[in-house]
């Protein structure tokens, strides 16, 4: 933006334009609704006999359901609709039925699944739409990664809303692959409004309080639309400044504490139960009557596995209620909630205008899902215990579901660009006689942040070596972006290894390739094999690679369908077992945390170690 006066100029005329087209478009459009509604046009479909989850007033009634047009329209009876007919009428028999489901923060990425697999998949599960943060992806390949998730999720039955990527990179201590600028994100936000909905998570905290220009840029072309925060453990003014910046949602909590500070400065609670982040335990005592409005329930990060076996946001569901959330509470966090914090005024509910995105459940305690249909459509039934007309092939109007899937899916380089290297890149030398004790990264079961943990090294021939007795591996992150040479070394506490070496090409935020070791030989292995099949997972001992998963979409994806990913991910994972007896649980999920510098309190980059709540780079040594 060249100055105040030409940005609120172009405000100005999109508003106008959007205007005109708004009262140009909607005459017809709003004739046919309330014909249908009043029961002048003809109905495509009436679901009978249904126990309605009504998540508006919180009760649950029987209710006929009048569909058409992809919409809810009515909430009369067969003989209301006869003048003009309807095409289909199923009995629910008694059913329950509620509202799609609705992900609030998710990376897609992190399930290993192009966006289309990962439709397919949750769609079975309830999950009418997601709100993505394409962040992993934009650190990798830029604006190009979101036109790829722009592409992939067009027109398919499980809506897919992008949250801009506010931290590309996240901060300034690690190496991104691409730039996103406050110019960006503009146009994203205005060329693709009903995609493209707002700022997502804003983790570089410290620049919001130190007033940091890109960032303020960032949050005033955001505008009035959603933005969303993450601030894990910040507490007090500078938690007023951060929320005063504009910054109105965090998933991040992870104690009581820290969680009812925020409610009560007005943010939107999102608890997250991940794969690996597991924080709706520690969070359900905040959950009251009063205030579950303004709660959700999110993912932010699952593997498919996680999700083919548990389940999705109804996996979510079900154990909310196993902690004594009640079944209405619990689906209103996972709908309606999440739609009016986002401003998504037509999903979340059944209500006349609302998509017609609900499920129809045998059991409301244990969430048993019977039928699934969005915008709708049937597209699940559980007596087939599969998709049903392929959702693929049924929104794109093609016969042929893998062309079509192959058809969005870019042809991408090779993102891994590492330069030339041997096993003594890994050696951590003594760094003087009066060097004592080094600072290490400390594994906290099922969580991302760690603790700074002060240890004595291992010594063997004035080098630093892991050490399998106290449980400490070697960590290092290597750039490979662009070829810096850029290496990161340090060591990890709590991995669980004993031989062998993990690497992986997925390592928050940036991406930089990341291993963890008990010797330079096997992580030398792992490293290159990951960067000979263009990204992904490897697990190594001995020298030798004995499972890998490939991830060529940006070093973070795979082609492949759910299955075939899901097979290999079980692969490497139950590899992983050979390398030690005590493998800490997702040993993969974890280690792409180890490398996030928002997140305390101790990280490594390919920058070198960081201290997070100093915000900045610290020494190995103490």
């Amino acid at each position: 933006m060249e100055n105040s006066e030409n940005y609120n100029n172009l405000i100005n005329r999109d508003n106008s334009r959007k205007q005109v087209e708004c009262f140009n478009l909607s005459k017809e459009f709003l004739k046919r609704r309330i014909d249908l509604a009043i029961g002048n046009e003809k109905i495509d479909l009436i679901i009978t006999n249904a126990n309605l989850v009504n998540v508006f007033s919180g009760e649950i009634y029987k209710s006929d359901v009048a569909i058409a047009d992809g919409i809810f329209i009515g909430f009369s009876g067969i003989s209301e609709y006869a003048k003009k007919g309807y095409h289909k009428v199923i009995d629910a028999q008694g059913r329950f039925m509620c509202p799609g489901l609705i992900d609030g923060h998710i990376h897609i990425e992190s399930t290993f699944l192009s966006p289309r697999e990962f439709c397919n998949l949750v769609a079975s599960k309830g999950t009418s739409a997601v709100i993505c943060d394409p962040h992993e992806i934009a650190s990798v390949l830029g604006l190009s990664g979101i036109d790829f998730f722009l592409k992939s999720s067009h027109k398919m039955p499980v809506k897919v809303y992008i949250m801009m990527p506010s931290c590309v990179p996240t901060t300034t201590m690690e190496t991104a692959g691409a730039t996103i600028l406050d110019s960006d994100i503009y146009k994203y936000l205005n060329n693709w409004p009903d995609s493209v909905i707002g700022l997502a998570e804003l983790m570089n905290f410290p620049g919001v309080i130190s007033k940091d220009d890109q960032i303020l840029s960032k949050l005033i072309i955001a505008g009035s639309k959603p933005k969303d925060g993450h601030a894990p453990l910040l507490s007090g003014k500078l938690l007023d400044g951060y929320i005063i910046a504009g910054l109105h949602s965090d998933h991040e909590c992870t104690n009581f504490e820290e969680a009812i500070e925020k409610l009560r400065k007005g943010m939107h609670i999102m608890i997250r139960e991940g794969t690996h982040e597991k924080n709706l335990s520690a969070l359900v005592p905040l959950i009251n009557d009063f205030n579950s409005s303004h709660i959700s329930l999110v993912s932010d990060d699952r593997d498919a596995r996680d999700l083919k076996e548990h389940g999705h946001m109804d996996y979510l569901i079900r154990t909310a209620i196993s902690l004594g959330v009640s079944p209405i509470t619990a689906i209103q966090m996972t709908s309606i909630n999440t739609a009016k914090y986002f401003g998504l005024n037509n999903i979340g509910a059944i209500a006349p205008g609302y998509r017609a995105d609900f499920i129809l459940l045998d059991d409301l305690e244990s969430f048993k899902i019977s039928e699934v249909f969005l915008n709708g459509n049937k597209i699940y039934t559980s007596n087939k215990n599969n998709i049903v007309n392929n959702i693929l092939r049924k929104t794109d109007g093609q016969k042929d579901n893998y062309k079509l899937h192959q058809s969005v899916m870019p042809t991408f380089h090779n993102t891994i660009n590492i330069k030339d290297f041997d096993s003594s890149v890994f050696v951590v030398s003594i760094k003087s006689i009066l060097s004592s004790n080094i600072q290490v990264i400390g594994v906290i079961p099922g969580q991302i942040i760690t603790q700074k943990r002060i240890v004595k090294p291992k010594i063997e021939k004035n080098h630093v070596v892991s050490d399998v007795e106290r449980d400490l591996a070697k960590i290092a992150v290597m750039e490979r972006h662009h070829s810096t040479g850029n290496i990161g070394l340090g060591f990890i506490q709590g991995l669980g290894l004993k031989t062998g070496a993990i690497a992986s090409s997925v390592a928050h935020d940036s991406h930089n390739l990341i291993v963890a070791g008990m010797n330079d030989v096997d992580m030398l292995t792992a490293v290159k094999h990951i960067s000979e099949i263009g990204g992904g997972l490897a697990v190594v001992n001995n020298n030798k690679v004995i499972a890998s998963l490939s991830l060529p979409i940006a070093g973070l994806m795979s082609y492949k369908g759910v299955e075939e990913v899901i097979s290999n991910l079980d692969s490497v994972n139950e590899s992983c077992s050979i390398l030690g007896d005590n493998i800490v649980k997702d040993p993969f999920m974890l280690l792409s945390f180890m490398s996030l510098p928002v997140i305390p309190e101790l990280k490594l980059t390919d920058k070198g170690l960081i201290d997070v709540d100093k915000f900045g780079i610290t020494n190995l040594w103490i």
